[in-house]
């Protein structure tokens, strides 16, 4: 995961707007984890950051974009939109044993790694089931067609016919 390590105590009280629009951050991420996705639409951020006083830091912002990824019922690319919004408050604490802090103090200088937060704000903006649209037939399950661009000869499987009796069956 990309570290990008800005410094709090540079922050005026009122907070700062920060843009983050380099695409390495996410490719890197991608490239760390095994993602199959690839860059559409530029990703940009937008962060308001505001120091509090109890050491800790407001993180609000926005992650707009896109990016192609496999449909979960054909595997073509699907562009699939980013548009999320997040509210953080981020804090200096005791990490667990292999766990990396989001934010630490060096030298007594509080310092937030805004790469880590974004990272994980762009994991969560993905979509569990990406489609390259609602009405997408997928494979055959049989010979593994492309049901979007032409039909099969298989046989649908309806199931037991013993259990027929059910397939009709409404509850209300």
């Amino acid at each position: 995961m990309p570290e990008q390590w800005i410094a709090i105590s540079d922050i005026p009280a009122q907070g700062r707007d920060m843009i983050f629009d380099d695409q390495a951050l996410w490719r890197e991420g991608c490239e760390a984890f095994s993602l199959d996705v690839a860059p559409g639409r530029d990703l940009v951020a937008v962060v308001t950051i505001m120091p509090q006083s109890d050491g800790g830091a407001l993180v609000r912002g926005t992650l707009k974009g896109s990016v192609l990824m496999p449909c979960d019922r054909c595997a073509a690319r699907a562009e699939v939109e980013i548009d999320s919004s997040f509210d953080l408050f981020e804090q200096v604490i005791a990490s667990e044993v292999g766990e990396e802090p989001r934010m630490r103090e060096v030298s007594g200088e509080l310092q937030l790694d805004i790469g880590a937060l974004l990272w994980e704000e762009f994991a969560l903006a993905l979509p569990v089931k990406p489609l390259c649209s609602e009405e997408c037939k997928g494979v055959c399950p049989g010979c593994g067609r492309d049901r979007n661009i032409e039909s099969c000869e298989c046989v649908e499987d309806n199931g037991d016919d013993r259990l027929a009796v059910f397939r009709n069956l409404k509850l209300k």
